[in-house]
């Protein structure tokens, strides 16, 4: 749900958008679909983007977000301008389960956290310091909803050059759909076998690698995965026929 990436597939149900998240339709159907998970209120989103702020590491000014899975290809923020960039120390890995968005409880799939360890090549937008506020706002009510993420100021250099601080929703370790280190083999069969009510894992496996290709950025462990999948779909189309 909205701790899990948006969909960008055509068979999907719902559609993860701006006007969604604003209205709270994604609210209403998380609730709906799991009454039981606990979800943050806004007034703590609203508290918790304040006092991320109060941190900035330069005293204040725009705010540079770090994006490095569906962020990349459905922002849904206003910026004013983006850049390729790397984060070290960090890494980006399916880790984070997920049985509503993207799969369900009898089948969950599998989606992107950025966990430790390593170095991360994603796209950084700068939103303007007037409306930073609202805008991580909107993105703490479409990411936090559950607080499956712990966001962060993080270290990123462009490819530029340029050095500078960038908030990242890196992976929290003590959410219960945490995955931790899953092997390879149960990696593709959860992500090529999950649909949940945002539609397919594979599509948002699929969007992701398309996304990093188109922006020259290059993940091998990801496209690696990405073919995986294709050939576990492929070979279940054929023998269905």
């Amino acid at each position: 749900m909205p701790d899990d990436p948006p969909p960008d597939d055509k068979d999907s149900s719902h559609k993860l958008t701006r006007e969604a998240v604003l209205s709270g339709e994604m609210r209403r159907l998380l609730q709906k679909l799991d009454p039981t998970i606990p979800i943050v209120p806004d007034e703590a989103h609203r508290a918790a983007v304040a006092a991320i702020l109060a941190r900035h590491p330069e005293g204040g000014g725009d705010v540079w977000l770090f994006a490095y899975g569906s962020l990349i290809w459905n922002p849904m923020i206003h910026f004013v301008d983006k850049r390729i960039a790397t984060v070290h120390g960090y890494h980006r890995r399916f880790c984070l389960w997920t049985h509503l968005g993207r799969g369900s409880a009898e089948a969950p799939g599998l989606i992107l956290g950025l966990d430790r360890g390593g170095a991360c090549r994603g796209l950084a937008y700068r939103i303007a310091a007037a409306i930073a506020q609202t805008e991580l706002e909107l993105l703490w009510r479409r990411e936090m909803v559950t607080a499956s993420y712990c966001p962060r100021w993080v270290r990123m250099t462009t490819e530029s050059r340029r050095r500078g601080w960038a908030i990242a929703f890196v992976i929290n370790r003590a959410h219960p759909r945490y995955a931790g280190l899953v092997p390879e083999e149960r990696i593709v069969e959860s992500i090529a076998r999950a649909r949940g009510a945002l539609g397919p894992c594979a599509a948002y496996l699929f969007n992701t690698a398309q996304h990093l290709e188109a922006l020259g950025i290059r993940d091998r462990h990801l496209f690696h995965l990405r073919d995986r999948v294709a050939q576990v779909l492929e070979d279940k189309n054929k023998s269905r026929e």
